[in-house]
């Protein structure tokens, strides 16, 4: 599911290789039960994607690969590609290997939290696409710090005195009425730096979690880094690229959205 830098390449693709064949990436065998394929497939139509050339990063078992005709897949463990009619790639690294301005449009569900290279990982998505290009991209956003060590699923007679602490103020922590007032001042905060600060394009902001590569307590228990749609527009804004949506930035502080809608520019 995750591009990997190349100092931690050799870990990481043993893990999602072992967690392939223990638990999988995407249990669904039907996409349309899938959460991500209507916005998918609205965004396939509105841009006429179908016979278009098309790049999932990210993808698992290939689950999307017949939404369009001219599809590929790439993704970090070798033995997804058991479950390919079309064309797939193993990759070790951020770096993807594919020319310039290869597709017209790319797609990506929960898969940039867990990359570690991640600036090179999205320059390399720039990188790829066509001018005038459309993407499609829905990491899980603002991921938690503690579900690495999985409190969620794991009960308060296996935590340390601590651990119980911590898990007993998940539900506080993870407030909306707490969390929010929170994250617009970060908003608000990163705004003037992206308005009054020195020159373009804009670096992008992200907590760095620890990612747990030795125990896959819940889903995102191995995300590396806790992403702010916000901070994810205005980078992708600093190169650019329209946010269709989010053109305005008052809505962009207001931002909750599930997938950003991306075009980049013509030359």
């Amino acid at each position: 599911m995750a591009i990997t830098d190349d100092a931690h390449s050799k870990s990481l693709k043993e893990f999602y290789e072992n967690i392939d064949r223990e638990c999988s990436y995407t249990p669904e065998t039907d996409a349309t039960q899938h959460p991500f394929y209507g916005l998918l497939v609205a965004f396939v139509d509105r841009w006429s994607l179908r016979q278009k050339k098309c790049l999932e990063i990210g993808s698992a078992k290939g689950l999307f690969q017949d939404v369009v005709a001219d599809y590929t897949g790439v993704d970090l463990a070798s033995s997804l590609s058991a479950y390919y009619h079309k064309p797939f790639v193993a990759v070790v690294g951020a770096k993807l290997p594919f020319a310039d301005a290869s597709f017209d449009a790319v797609f990506s569900y929960a898969t940039y939290e867990h990359i570690p290279d991640i600036n090179t990982a999205l320059d390399e998505l720039v990188r790829v696409m066509k001018p005038g290009g459309v993407c499609l991209l829905a990491p899980a956003w603002h991921t938690r710090a503690w579900f690495a060590d999985g409190y969620a699923v794991r009960p308060y007679s296996s935590l340390s005195s601590y651990q119980k602490l911590i898990k007993a103020s998940i539900p506080i922590r993870d407030s909306s009425l707490i969390r929010y007032p929170f994250v617009i001042l970060r908003r608000l905060a990163h705004l003037g730096v992206y308005l009054f600060g020195p020159g373009r394009p804009t670096a992008l902001r992200y907590r760095k979690l620890n990612a747990n590569y030795k125990e896959y307590w819940q889903s995102d228990s191995d995300a590396c880094n806790s992403l702010d749609p916000f901070d994810v527009i205005l980078w992708f804004r600093s190169r650019g690229f329209l946010c269709h949506g989010y053109t305005n930035l008052a809505k962009c502080l207001l931002v909750r959205t599930y997938a950003l809608e991306l075009q980049k520019p013509l030359l």
